[in-house]
């Protein structure tokens, strides 16, 4: 979120996208942009066991189907910058 305030954007966090009230860890609701944390990859966590990935594929699934853009990065691909970075991105896309 620090990288968000740096760069002057305002996500909406846990936002609630469709029928089944999943949620986005942040999203831009005006561009259908949203971003995921995927944490615990490298110790098991929820998004790599199998009921956790199924449920996961799901939820992306639908979000595409609803027209959204769902970015995916790891908590070190946050840190870096990496994530905000290709945010930034996605936005410039959207309002082009």
């Amino acid at each position: 979120m620090l990288h968000c305030t740096v760069e002057g954007l305002e996500p909406q966090r846990e936002f609630r996208f469709c029928e089944r009230m999943w949620r986005f860890d942040f999203a831009w609701p005006a561009q259908k942009l949203a971003l995921e944390v995927e944490g615990g990859i490298w110790t098991s966590g929820r998004h790599t066991r199998g009921s956790g990935y199924a449920n996961d594929l799901a939820k992306y699934n639908r979000a595409a189907m609803l027209g959204w853009r769902v970015l995916r990065f790891t908590t070190q691909m946050v840190e870096s910058g990496q994530a905000i970075n290709e945010v930034l991105e996605a936005l410039r896309e959207a309002a082009a």
